[in-house]
């Protein structure tokens, strides 16, 4: 009789820790295809942009929350080391794993195209005024949050 509530017992404890060490691996699973930088707010970060170019209303409406907001850029921003590549920025968060960022240009609202291979930018879901929204701006000396027409075509690059 006492044989069967020890193994009851020990039958317990095991379930629950198979129960404890599943709920920690999922709060520690980076969701597939992104990258966790080390950042303070623990945004992960896609491994890359979407494919083209979207203007402020296009990328807020297909993307919604999984489009960055202008604090998330600014820490990314702020927080990771920049690395000009060439054509592109390699983005190195505290815990030394990194994305890159291409120099994919810009699309004018008038439909032409600028800054290819040497620059690019990317939409955050932040509105800046009835006309604008901030985005990431960059080239190879330099990083920057600025406000945009909404109709100019951007990159656009996820989170979670």
């Amino acid at each position: 009789m006492q044989t069967n509530t020890t193994m009851k017992k020990v039958i317990s404890l095991c379930l629950i820790c198979i129960l404890a060490i599943s709920v920690m691996a999922q709060r520690a699973a980076v969701p597939v295809g992104y990258v966790d930088l080390g950042l303070p707010s623990g945004t992960y970060w896609k491994e890359s942009n979407e494919s083209g170019f979207y203007n402020y209303d296009n990328a807020v409406s297909k993307f919604g929350d999984k489009l960055p907001t202008k604090e998330q850029l600014e820490e990314l921003k702020n927080e990771c080391e920049w690395t000009w590549m060439g054509n592109s920025y390699k983005v190195t968060g505290s815990n030394g794993k990194s994305i890159t960022l291409p120099a994919a240009g810009y699309l004018e609202c008038d439909g032409d195209v600028y800054g290819m291979g040497t620059g690019g930018g990317s939409w955050s879901s932040t509105p800046y005024d009835s006309d604008d929204a901030w985005y990431l701006i960059f080239d190879s000396s330099e990083i920057d949050m600025n406000g945009s027409y909404r109709c100019y075509g951007l990159s656009v690059r996820l989170v979670q």
